[in-house]
């Protein structure tokens, strides 16, 4: 894992020196997060209210956010669009639920699901910057290791993406 960690860290410094402007598509990401919780409010509403005009908004929203996805999942391999996907969704989620168990003053528990969040935000990166490609990823499932496949990524994420970046 050590080597693996150096290659990256190297391929980060390639993506540095090129000027990637990796927080425009931090920005983009956190976008598209947001279009993919309109998608899911758009449909329980629809089925919650029998008024199939919200499922003509989530058309419109989908077919936005598929057209924004493809300025960073520019070439997928195998299944990474729908996996991107997911990570987004799924980092979104987490983020949601750690900021109602931080509303409860359940700060441990929301840093819990902060640090999930990250971690599968930074893997969506490392998957669509080619830091790794989706049919490697063996991600460790001993949660007391700070030195498992996510937290690399997290880690690396850390260090080039400057959402101050202007």
């Amino acid at each position: 894992m050590e080597k693996d960690v150096e290659k990256w860290l190297k391929k980060v410094e390639e993506v540095k020196k090129g000027n990637v402007d990796l927080s425009r598509d931090e920005d983009l990401s956190l976008a598209l997060m947001n279009l993919i919780s309109l998608e899911e409010h758009f449909y329980f509403t629809a089925m919650k209210t029998d008024n199939s005009k919200y499922l003509e908004m989530l058309d419109s929203v989908r077919a936005l956010r598929k057209k924004l996805l493809r300025k960073i999942v520019t070439n997928p391999k195998g299944e990474e669009w729908c996996i991107s996907k997911h990570l987004l969704a799924a980092s979104m989620r987490l983020m949601e639920v750690g900021t109602k168990e931080l509303a409860k003053k359940n700060e441990n528990e929301a840093n819990v699901f902060f640090k999930a969040a990250f971690d599968l935000h930074s893997l969506f990166f490392a998957i669509n910057t080619n830091l790794v490609e989706a049919r490697k990823l063996e991600i460790e499932t001993d949660k007391s290791s700070e030195n498992n496949l996510m937290s690399s990524f997290s880690r690396i994420m850390k260090k080039i993406i400057d959402c101050c970046k202007e």
